[in-house]
């Protein structure tokens, strides 16, 4: 289909939907970890062989997964029209008219597009401890930084390991010691690599912001995750879930030429360490559900879930039941319902289902009101994705005051 087709397409399906486009979903393989099996899939779903195991579930993806084996289109989500036929996927339709999906104003002055990647992720072994490089070496690689947040829902089984790694102790840190972290990635044998880290327990309806440049090994709670449109890492860590990674990994985005100068201790320069030893990150990286101040209620309520920071926002929304809700948002964002059944912007949404619980909601629609509808007897639960720049939202203090 031609450019102009494409932008057609958008356009007849955005009047079909009245300014809303339903999604497939884009589940994504791993080959690092084995799955948690919390994605509703059958048992025989998630072994993939050569690529891995599904082990995530991306939303409203215009990015694709930088994964080594799998198909072209791996982690991009499709547009689907009224007969459930999968049409172009949602990057093309941006590409095709980013005015119609974004609002013309915004799309001029974000030409990157959605600029965010949301997910489910759902790994039945901790990830091994890996760092996202900053811009400043993302870009060497022609790639972007990959800042990131994590919500962890209520009411699901949380694995067996449910405490995530991060940063280094700040006394490493403080004398900045590529000495102490060094040998494990020379050697790549063990995973003893975490002693020098700090865990925190990953608590229901609870969740942490990891800028990049940051340590970090998540751990085994099915987790809400919101981050830019990046798929850039270092793994930091040798072994894991019982078998050595290779350790090409550790050099996924890093040049040729810089890894035969530098070898180990250029990956070593993607950490921050001021941010990995700060002795108050818990305080400073901690996310704990935010109201959303917007009045009295009318008929349900939102809180934040993903803020401090203008790179991504992210919301809360829960409709009791036989209720309904009107909401009006300030930009283009797409939605997950997380549990129960209802109507949104007019459109069938059930939770659990893939096929129907995935929206996104246009600019045009997003900034007019529109209406929540719970058609359950349970609350209806919906996560709200939005992209740079579009709210404003509650900043963390900085510790000590």
């Amino acid at each position: 289909m031609t450019g102009g087709g494409h932008r057609e397409l958008v356009e007849e399906l955005l009047n079909e939907g009245g300014g809303v486009l339903r999604l497939a979903p884009a589940f994504v393989a791993r080959d690092l970890v084995p799955p948690g099996r919390r994605l509703g899939l059958p048992e025989d779903a998630y072994d993939l062989g050569e690529r891995g195991y599904l082990c995530e579930r991306w939303l409203g993806s215009t990015t694709r997964a930088d994964n080594r084996v799998g198909p072209p289109d791996e982690g991009l989500s499709h547009l689907v029209d009224a007969t459930g036929r999968r049409r172009l996927t949602l990057r093309e339709a941006i590409d095709a008219d980013p005015g119609a999906v974004m609002g013309e104003a915004y799309a001029v002055t974000h030409p990157q597009g959605l600029g965010r990647l949301a997910k489910l992720l759902d790994y039945g072994a901790r990830i091994p401890y890996h760092v996202h490089p900053p811009q400043r070496f993302a870009e060497l690689v022609g790639r972007r930084s990959k800042d990131e947040a994590y919500y962890f829902p209520a009411g699901v089984d949380t694995g067996p390991h449910p405490e995530t790694f991060f940063g280094v102790h700040p006394w490493i840190a403080r004398e900045r010691s590529y000495e102490v972290l060094l040998p494990y990635l020379v050697d790549w044998d063990s995973d003893l690599i975490l002693r020098h880290a700090r865990a925190e327990l990953q608590v229901a309806d609870d969740g942490f912001q990891v800028p990049s440049g940051v340590l970090h090994a998540p751990g085994t709670a099915l987790t809400v995750e919101l981050q830019e449109d990046s798929d850039v890492f270092a793994m930091f860590q040798a072994l894991n879930a019982g078998r050595i990674i290779s350790k090409d990994l550790l050099f996924k985005d890093v040049r040729p030429e810089d890894r035969r100068e530098h070898a180990e201790r250029f990956p070593l320069g993607f950490v921050e360490w001021e941010l990995n030893g700060d002795p108050f990150f818990y305080e400073h990286n901690h996310l704990t559900p935010r109201p959303v101040d917007a009045g009295e209620p009318a008929g349900g309520r939102e809180w934040w879930i993903f803020y401090n920071t203008t790179k991504f926002s992210g919301k809360k929304l829960v409709v009791p039941a036989g209720a309904s809700h009107s909401t009006t948002e300030r930009g283009v964002y797409s939605i997950l319902v997380w549990s129960g059944v209802g109507r949104y912007c007019g459109h069938d949404v059930r939770a659990g289902d893939p096929e129907s619980d995935e929206l996104l909601v246009s600019h045009a629609a997003a900034t007019a009101p529109h209406l929540v509808e719970n058609t359950g007897d349970a609350d209806l639960v919906v996560f709200k994705f939005f992209g740079p720049d579009i709210n404003d939202t509650p900043i963390i203090p900085r510790y000590p005051s």
